[in-house]
């Protein structure tokens, strides 16, 4: 099915905690088919972002849509499915099931949502991330760059309208991470998938179309086509 308008939009969205308001009013649109990089320092409202607009939480005050759906007129049922149809998850520590091998795991999403298994769908998203000869291995059988590349396909399988990613590359090695940012950013360029992904490290952002730059709760700035240079150099200028 194709959508129009942006794959996730936010309007006045605030997030407080007694009087502290870890999101303050942020509106934004994230366009499908691109790549967006958000950063900011520690305690800028990052992770309360990324959970609010995937659904993960529900925000004080505003409206988070993913495509037209708005999420705060779901129930929790509905918006536990629809997390599992629509959206991708990747996070920093895999979150891969131990006792299940590469196939299932990467399948996971397809039976939590009553849907039919493919084989076929399993076997193509893990040859995306190059691990079409790894289906029947356990996690612990893997290196943190592979189990975060079967994390990445999990994520792909539902072929889902946006993946978030959160701080996917922080426990791998700059080698390993260079790999997994070239596989998120070919899944923007060659399927046309929406990409967010939360970092602190510039290199991984450079990667990106865009890079928001959270501070307080807010959106204070917005860099197109990075580089790792302007990057750092705006980064500089949010911190100081």
């Amino acid at each position: 099915m194709t959508h129009a308008g942006p794959a996730v939009r936010l309007d006045m969205v605030t997030k407080a905690y007694g009087q502290a308001r870890a999101l303050d009013g942020v509106s934004w649109a994230f366009p499908r088919g691109g790549f967006t990089a958000v950063m900011g320092p520690s305690g800028s409202g990052k992770s309360t972002f990324l959970h609010c607009a995937s659904g993960l939480d529900r925000p004080t005050s505003g409206t988070v849509w993913i495509g037209d759906t708005d999420l705060g007129r779901l129930r929790e049922a509905e918006l536990t499915r629809l997390r599992r149809e629509r959206i991708g998850f990747v996070f920093q520590s895999f979150n891969l099931i131990p006792s299940m091998d590469v196939e299932e795991n990467v399948a996971l999403p397809l039976r939590l949502g009553g849907r039919a298994v493919d084989a076929g769908r399993v076997a193509s998203v893990l040859g995306r991330v190059g691990l079409a000869d790894r289906l029947r291995s356990r996690p612990n059988e893997l290196s943190g760059g592979q189990q975060q590349r079967v994390a990445l396909a999990r994520a792909l399988v539902t072929e889902p309208e946006v993946v978030f990613a959160d701080e996917p590359t922080g426990a791998l090695d700059p080698r390993t991470a260079r790999e997994v940012l070239r596989l998120m950013r070919e899944a923007v360029d060659r399927a046309g998938q929406t990409v967010v992904l939360v970092t602190h490290d510039p290199v991984a952002a450079a990667w990106a179309d865009s890079v928001l730059f959270l501070d307080g709760g807010r959106i204070v700035d917005e860099l197109r086509s990075p580089t790792v240079a302007s990057v750092l150099a705006r980064w500089d200028g949010v911190t100081a």
